[in-house]
């Protein structure tokens, strides 16, 4: 039987005190059966359009003004990067408005949840949507200049941005005045860093290298929680470079996750140690069982910069059906976009806010040669305070 003889033809035995008969219009009367058919009918007929398949979006925005990645569904007072994402995919005919609210319903998933203000250069979320034609150019109509979807690829049913990652590189954009000794601090911005320096701060980076026991560079992981032991593959501060008139230079840290706070101590850390506050047994002592105070680094300047699916793309990536989860073809797009919306924001913030400064004022309050033991469960072990997914650095 055709679709449309099963909407027109009445049901054969309607019950006693039953409702009235078809009025030949297709309308049964009072119980609306119909009505709600061929609605049902014509939104199946408009999604058989296009194929609803699992994918992934390569995403790049600047945090500026944003309340993190993850969004809070019901909350309009803190706008997320997240938020904007899924009012572009219902504008645009890539989900069902009525799962914009449930996301979950799409299969959606973040592979890391950046903090406020952080940006990203290749955040990758998986989730479910009707493969539209023109579909990047249509999401990025309805989106803001500094959030970007840069690519998509056809991922595997089961595939999950988070728990599929082998590994995250972050970058973390700073002043070099940073690592200038505290009795040469310039506010003018005409420090800058020497070879010798740079060769003390990779060097101190590089100890970071491996694994350790990072429960000092968090907050709600005790010394013997398992989960505070991450591994690190590398770490290293890149060659200095004009920007204004004023010096930065980029930090680059690989590893397999991150937890809240993590890559901010790391740096914060470094640091003080650069700049004399603290001595480089510091960093040998955070990783035991003590307590260690550890100054955070300011938020600005901290970017997602590549998320990577090794294991994923030597299964799948050449099983002729999905491709290999790289984006070299989107890398002279992604170039661009750093430069036009991350960079200057991060350099035009820090000289209207100077929060790098500010900060370093902070360091002469720490006591980084104290200890104090606290004892395993002190602390609420069952926070899920990672950075990749359910936390933010």
């Amino acid at each position: 039987m055709s679709e449309e003889q099963h909407v027109v033809k009445p049901p054969a035995d309607r019950s006693e005190g039953g409702k009235r008969q078809a009025d030949g219009n297709g309308n049964w009367g009072d119980d609306g059966h119909v009505e709600k058919r061929l609605k049902a009918s014509t939104n199946e007929q408009e999604e058989r359009r296009f194929p609803k398949r699992k994918v992934v979006l390569l995403m790049a925005y600047s945090g500026k003004g944003y309340y993190g990645m993850q969004r809070n569904v019901g909350s309009t007072q803190f706008k997320t990067i997240e938020d904007e994402l899924v009012m572009a995919l219902v504008k645009s005919g890539c989900i069902p408005e009525n799962h914009g609210a449930e996301m979950k319903k799409m299969s959606f998933q973040r592979c890391a949840r950046t903090d406020k203000g952080v940006s990203a250069a290749g955040q990758i979320v998986s989730l479910k949507l009707w493969l539209i034609d023109d579909i990047l150019d249509k999401i990025n109509s309805h989106l803001p200049s500094q959030i970007r979807v840069l690519g998509l690829k056809r991922v595997t049913a089961g595939f999950n941005s988070k728990n599929k990652c082998d590994a995250r590189t972050y970058a973390y954009m700073l002043p070099t005045t940073a690592f200038a000794p505290k009795e040469l601090d310039h506010e003018d911005g005409s420090y800058r860093l020497d070879k010798e320096t740079l060769l003390k701060v990779n060097r101190l980076f590089s100890c970071y290298k491996g694994t350790h026991n990072f429960h000092n560079y968090t907050s709600q992981k005790g010394p013997r929680d398992p989960s505070a032991r991450r591994y690190i593959m590398d770490m290293v501060c890149e060659e200095p470079f004009l920007r204004q008139g004023m010096e930065f230079a980029v930090i680059k840290v690989k590893g397999q996750s991150f937890m809240m706070h993590q890559i901010r101590k790391m740096i914060g850390l470094v640091i003080a140690v650069v700049k004399g506050y603290a001595s480089e047994s510091i960093q040998q002592r955070s990783w035991g069982e003590e307590k260690v105070d550890i100054p955070k680094a300011p938020g600005l300047g901290l970017v997602l910069e590549k998320v990577h699916f090794e294991k994923y793309n030597k299964r799948f990536g050449d099983d002729g059906v999905h491709e290999p989860l790289v984006w070299d073809q989107e890398e002279e797009q992604i170039t661009a976009f750093k430069e036009e919306h991350i960079y200057p924001t991060i350099v035009e913030t820090e000289q209207d806010e100077k929060s790098m400064l500010s900060w370093m004022k902070t360091l002469d309050i720490h006591d980084f040669e104290a200890t104090a033991s606290e004892p395993q469960g002190s602390r609420d072990l069952t926070q899920d305070d990672d950075e990749d997914g359910n936390g933010s650095d």
